[in-house]
C-alpha cells in the first residue's frame, strides 16, 4: 500500500472504525484506520458487548478468541427501583454462544480487533493520527487530511469513512445536516473500588430525584450518576463531600469505597447526545457509528449499533469495490439498511428520557412504585425475553455476508 492511497480510509479507531477496518481488509481491500490517540486505554467507554456483536464475531470465526480476553458474563439485567429489586431482561434463552452480555473493557475489545485486522496485508492502523479535513475533487470526497508527528498529511482513498464519534469533525466538513432529538440528561462517570465477587452484580438504581448505574468491573464499580442536562456546575458547587454523601445515600453499596473519589478530577462529565444525520453519505464519503447517530447510554447499545453499521457497510461495499466497481451509488444503501434500526432504538431511548427518566429526576422525594410494565416483567419471567431481545439484538441485526481473502 502506498503512503498516500487506500481503497478505504477510516477516521476513528473506536468500535465502528476498527470493525470496519477488519472487515474491509478481510475482504481483500487496502484499508487505513486513523486513531487520534496513541493507545486505546481510555476509561468510561461503552464496554457492553451484546449478543448481536458476539454473533458477528462467531460468524467471523473469532468469538472464542475474543472471549479469551478479560470479561464477565451478564445473563440478565435488573435494577433497584423505588427501593424494590426488579428483574427486567433475560438473555439466557438465546443460543448459548451468545446468551449473555460480555462486560469487556473497550480497550481490550479494540486491541483484539486491531490484532486480528493486522493479520491481513491490506490493513494499516495509524495511531496519533487525527483527521481534520476532507480532500475534495470533482464534487466528491477523495480522501482526508490528518495530523501526525507535528505534520499535516494527505491520504487519498476511494471511500472515506467517518467513524470519529459524536463530535465528528468529518461529518461537519462533509456538510451533512444533524437532527438533534434532544437529550435531557448528562452523566458523571467515576470509579469506586470493590472486592471481586463470584458473579457480576451490574445494576441500576432508580430513586426519587436520583438515577445511578453501577457497572461491575470486578475489582471496581464503574458508576454513572445521572442528572438533568446543564446542571453539572450546580452539582459541583455543592462540593465533593456533598456529592459523595449523596451517592452513598442512593447506592449504600458504594459507601466504603467512596473515599477514593477524592476530588472532581476523579469525576468525568459525559454530555449526553441523541441525534442522527439526515443523510449519512455523499459521493466518496460515508458516516457510521456515533458519527452518524449519537446514542444515549440507556441500554449500553451504542457500541453494538456501531458494529452493526460497520458490518452493513462492508456487506454492501466490499465485494463490488474488490471487483473495481464505483462505490458511490452504493453508499446511500448503508443508511437505507441501517436507518430503521437506528430510528427504532432512538425512539425507545427518547421515550425513556421523556416518560421515565426526566419525571423521575424531577421528582422531589417520597416513595414510588415501579411502573406497571416493570412490575409485570418482574412477576412473569417469560416476559423478560422481550427487553432481552430488544437490548440483545435490536431491530434488523446484521449477519456477515462478504467475501474473505485467504491469509
Amino acid at each position: 500500500m502506498g503512503a498516500g492511497e487506500a481503497d478505504i480510509v477510516v477516521a476513528g479507531g473506536g468500535p465502528a472504525g476498527m470493525v470496519a477496518g477488519l472487515l474491509f481488509a478481510r475482504a481483500g481491500l487496502q484499508v487505513t484506520v486513523l486513531e487520534k490517540h496513541g493507545d486505546f486505554l481510555r476509561d468510561f467507554r461503552g464496554d457492553t458487548v451484546h449478543p448481536s456483536t458476539l454473533r458477528i464475531f462467531d460468524e467471523l470465526g473469532l468469538r472464542e478468541r475474543l472471549l479469551a480476553r478479560p470479561h464477565d458474563k451478564v445473563f440478565d439485567i435488573g435494577g433497584l427501583i423505588g427501593g424494590r429489586p426488579v428483574e427486567i431482561g433475560d438473555f439466557s434463552h438465546f443460543d448459548r454462544r451468545w446468551n449473555f452480555i460480555a462486560m469487556m473493557p473497550q480497550w481490550e475489545f479494540l486491541d483484539f480487533v486491531a490484532a486480528e485486522a493486522r493479520r491481513y496485508p491490506g490493513f494499516r492502523l495509524l495511531m496519533n493520527a487525527e483527521a481534520f479535513a476532507l480532500v475534495e475533487e470533482g464534487g466528491r470526497v477523495a480522501g482526508l487530511r490528518y495530523r501526525s508527528g507535528g505534520e499535516e498529511r494527505t491520504l487519498r482513498a476511494r471511500v472515506t469513512i467517518a467513524a470519529d464519534g459524536r463530535t465528528s469533525v468529518l461529518r461537519g466538513a462533509a456538510g451533512l445536516e444533524v437532527r438533534d432529538l434532544g437529550a435531557p440528561i448528562d452523566v458523571f462517570w467515576f470509579r469506586v473500588p470493590k472486592e471481586r465477587g463470584p458473579g457480576n452484580d451490574t445494576t441500576g438504581v432508580f430513586a426519587a430525584g436520583r438515577i445511578m448505574a453501577l457497572i461491575d468491573r470486578g475489582d471496581y464499580w464503574q458508576c454513572a450518576y445521572v442528572f438533568p442536562k446543564g446542571s453539572a456546575d450546580a452539582v459541583r458547587s455543592r462540593g465533593i463531600e456533598a456529592f459523595r454523601a449523596e451517592v452513598a445515600g442512593v447506592a449504600p453499596v458504594l459507601r466504603e469505597g467512596l473515599a477514593n473519589v477524592e476530588s472532581w478530577d476523579d469525576v468525568k462529565l459525559l454530555s449526553v447526545s441523541l441525534d442522527r444525520l439526515e443523510r449519512w453519505s455523499r459521493p466518496g464519503f460515508l458516516a457510521i457509528g456515533d458519527a452518524a447517530h449519537a446514542m444515549s447510554p440507556i441500554g449500553g447499545v451504542g457500541i453494538n449499533l456501531a458494529v452493526q453499521d460497520a458490518v452493513a457497510a462492508a456487506n454492501l461495499l466490499a465485494g463490488p469495490m474488490a471487483r473495481g466497481e464505483d462505490p458511490d451509488p452504493l453508499l446511500p444503501r448503508v443508511q437505507a439498511r441501517r436507518a430503521p434500526a437506528v430510528r427504532f432504538i432512538q425512539g425507545f431511548q427518547k421515550a425513556s428520557h421523556d416518560r421515565i427518566i426526566t419525571p423521575l429526576l424531577l421528582r422531589q422525594g417520597g416513595e414510588f412504585a415501579p411502573p406497571l410494565a416493570l412490575r409485570l416483567l418482574d412477576r412473569f419471567p417469560p416476559l423478560r425475553r422481550i427487553p432481552g431481545a430488544l437490548l440483545g439484538f435490536g431491530y434488523r441485526a446484521e449477519h456477515v455476508r462478504l467475501p474473505k481473502v485467504p491469509l
